[in-house]
């Protein structure tokens, strides 16, 4: 499974749920005594859970760095073996994680163990990601690196929208699938989060990260270095733009809520 650090996961969930959590409303979150979130990270999910339920809302993840961010109670385990008994919790949940496993159906079989009632599964199709930018450049740029990036993943990244077919299989009926649309802006006034992604776009640090996962899929070295070179140029364009206070951006990203019930 990939692992993350904290600082990529609460900038990728920033502000996700903030304008409506209708799409969370097939989850029975005020009817739930126990509920366990699956993969939690640093807790993002798990601190809305518990804002919309008075039961416990247990966070399983298993690095424990970034457990020590989402608040007790957590417990530190594997998805594919999960450390309860049946039956345990009323509803058992993930966010972005089902995407990031070879075989996501081990991990709803899981989940469908210890719950007594509903299973739900939070996760986007990364392939239909969409971005805005006043750079003229950025969203073509942002479209290439995605494909060439999502090629070197060995998962399914566009599992969000096919998750109801991985519940059925995994022995599930199911209730509903809901999309919900993260948007990330980024307008004046600049925060710290915003200069700070200009300049990993200026100076090419975001690729080079990715260099190995791009390099996995078809990409080339030079293809590699080439799409790094124009994005650096797109970067000073985005710093340019920043410093005149006219640089906008928006991120869509399609989130597809599925919920299953127990049989």
């Amino acid at each position: 499974m990939r692992r993350f650090s904290a600082d990529y996961l609460e900038t990728t969930r920033r502000g996700m749920w903030a304008d409506s959590r209708e799409a969370l409303s097939d989850l029975q979150l005020g009817e739930c005594e126990r509920v366990l979130d699956v993969g939690c990270g640093t807790g993002e999910l798990t601190r809305v859970l518990r804002e919309e339920t008075d039961g416990t809302v247990v966070g399983l993840d298993a690095d424990t760095d970034l457990l020590a961010a989402a608040g007790d109670p957590t417990v530190c385990g594997d998805a594919t073996r999960l450390p309860f008994a049946g039956d345990s919790f009323d509803l058992v949940v993930c966010q972005a994680l089902l995407i990031n496993l070879p075989d996501p159906e081990v991990a709803v079989r899981e989940f469908a163990r210890v719950a007594t009632d509903r299973v739900a599964a939070i996760e986007p199709n990364n392939a239909a990601v969409t971005v805005e930018s006043t750079v003229d450049a950025e969203p073509t740029l942002a479209r290439r690196a995605r494909r060439l990036f999502l090629d070197g993943v060995r998962t399914d990244v566009t599992l969000g929208s096919d998750a109801a077919d991985v519940f059925r299989d995994a022995g599930l009926s199911v209730v509903s699938t809901t999309q919900y649309d993260q948007e990330q802006r980024i307008e004046p006034p600049y925060d710290d989060a915003a200069m700070q992604a200009a300049q990993r776009k200026a100076t090419g640090t975001g690729l080079a990260h990715n260099r190995e996962t791009i390099l996995n899929g078809d990409a080339t070295p030079a293809e590699y270095d080439a799409l790094r070179e124009r994005w650096r140029s797109m970067g000073r364009d985005v710093i340019e733009q920043m410093q005149a206070e006219a640089y906008e951006r928006r991120e869509t990203v399609p989130f597809f809520v599925t919920v299953g019930e127990v049989q």
